[in-house]
């Protein structure tokens, strides 16, 4: 077979150009897996991080629970820290209807065995002590006790029972057996203050008035008893 030298023949195709070609394919492809996974991590970078902020929002909306009434400091409704909360573990808390006393180990008590009897908390205002085992009734129902002793300033107390009487799901009274002069109390949470002005009366009533401590949320503070029993 004879080759007419006046026309050109086929070429053979380079190696070498087609290497190139296949190493330029393979690394476009290896960037785009690159950047393609790049792209992932930062959209699980970013979950996780929104994931990690909501659950120590969450954190910071419950204040930790202490089986002993250990003090701690809790975030609440109005941005603040409650100084010198003590708070109770709730599930150890009895809620058994008794007939008679209870021996509570804390005074005024935050919650436990009680009367079938609440003390009416519809901002009421008590001049005589109440009987324990009505008042924790009564926070059962989600209200704050509001109690104070004889060191107590005349002012602040009448400052306090007007600030009751316009608060429904809270009640007052003095308690002689307690160690601070002015104490604020609900199911499973109290702290003392040093008076009426104190900040610590706002942070409390706004996280503990009807508040998720709640046993009965929904219950009454009304058809309960009017006056303190003899």
């Amino acid at each position: 077979m004879s080759f007419d030298p006046r026309y050109p023949q086929p070429q053979a195709p380079d190696p070498r150009a087609r290497t190139t070609r296949n190493r330029a394919i393979a690394i476009g492809l290896s960037a785009a897996v690159v950047a393609g996974l790049v792209a992932f991590g930062s959209y699980l970078l970013l979950e996780n991080s929104e994931a990690n902020e909501k659950s120590d929002d969450a954190s910071a909306a419950q204040d930790g629970k202490h089986p002993g009434g250990h003090g701690d400091s809790h975030g609440d409704a109005s941005g603040g820290a409650i100084e010198g909360l003590k708070s109770w573990d709730a599930a150890k808390l009895g809620r058994n209807h008794v007939a008679g006393s209870v021996d509570y180990p804390m005074k005024p008590p935050v919650g436990g065995d009680h009367n079938q009897s609440w003390m009416n908390c519809d901002g009421d205002v008590y001049e005589k002590a109440l009987p324990d085992v009505n008042a924790v009734h009564s926070l059962e129902h989600g209200a704050v006790w509001v109690t104070y002793n004889g060191k107590a300033a005349d002012a602040d107390v009448a400052e306090l029972a007007e600030r009751v009487e316009k608060t429904p799901f809270t009640l007052m009274s003095p308690y002689a057996g307690q160690e601070g002069a002015i104490m604020l109390s609900a199911w499973g949470k109290q702290v003392a203050v040093d008076s009426a002005d104190d900040k610590r009366v706002d942070r409390f009533f706004a996280q503990y008035v009807q508040g998720t401590q709640t046993p009965e949320p929904g219950a009454p503070c009304t058809g309960g008893l009017a006056t303190v029993p003899q």
